[in-house]
């Protein structure tokens, strides 16, 4: 490079030369996309914009299974720990919100989530329970977790739904701790 003053007409020639090369790749593309356009709008029958679609009746059925169920009105319970089928019903949903993302669909241990985890999620048919498989044990594992595990505690959700889902897991499992319904009642109205 020499030392020499910079040819003002050099510069100018470089600069025209950029512009126009931007200039050809402008219109190049504009020109590919009303190619686009046009093979879109008249050649290839164009696009479907309707929103809405007719569904067949079998498909229909398939989709009103799968849309979620009303809540269900546990509001009058007062008692949520006495065994009650809406509170069973509630435990279910909660259920699928929470837990079985580890615990699998079916209380398996088989969920998604609990594929990585070490130790498994319990299997909440089978039971075999660490901490107690009665009421209060699972309401004590539900509201402060297991440590050591994976486990985590859910004291934030209201009481009555850690008992919907005591509920619910009991009635899903078929190692079912034997427990009386007065003993259960006595210390239950203390926990929260």
């Amino acid at each position: 490079m020499s030392g020499g003053p910079i040819d003002p007409s050099h510069r100018e020639e470089t600069q025209s030369s950029v512009n126009a090369a931007g200039m050809r790749m402008f219109i190049f593309s504009m020109a590919a996309a009303m190619l686009f356009f046009v093979y879109v709008s008249f050649l290839s029958g164009g696009v479907d914009l309707k929103e809405v679609k007719e569904v067949a009746p079998e498909a229909a059925q398939t989709v009103a299974a799968a849309a979620p169920e009303k809540p269900v009105d546990v509001s009058g319970i007062t008692e949520p720990w006495i065994e009650d089928e809406r509170m069973v019903a509630h435990g279910k949903k909660l259920y699928g919100v929470n837990c079985a993302a580890c615990h699998g669909a079916e209380g398996k241990g088989d969920g998604i989530a609990g594929a990585s985890l070490n130790p498994k999620p319990r299997n909440l048919i089978e039971g075999k329970w660490k901490k107690g498989g009665d009421s209060l044990g699972l309401f004590t594992t539900l509201t402060k977790g297991i440590e050591g595990t994976s486990m985590q505690g859910y004291s934030h959700m209201p009481a009555k739904d850690r008992w919907a889902l005591v509920q619910f897991i009991r009635s899903i499992t078929t190692d079912k701790v034997a427990e009386k319904a007065e003993d259960v009642a006595k210390k239950a109205a203390s926990l929260k």
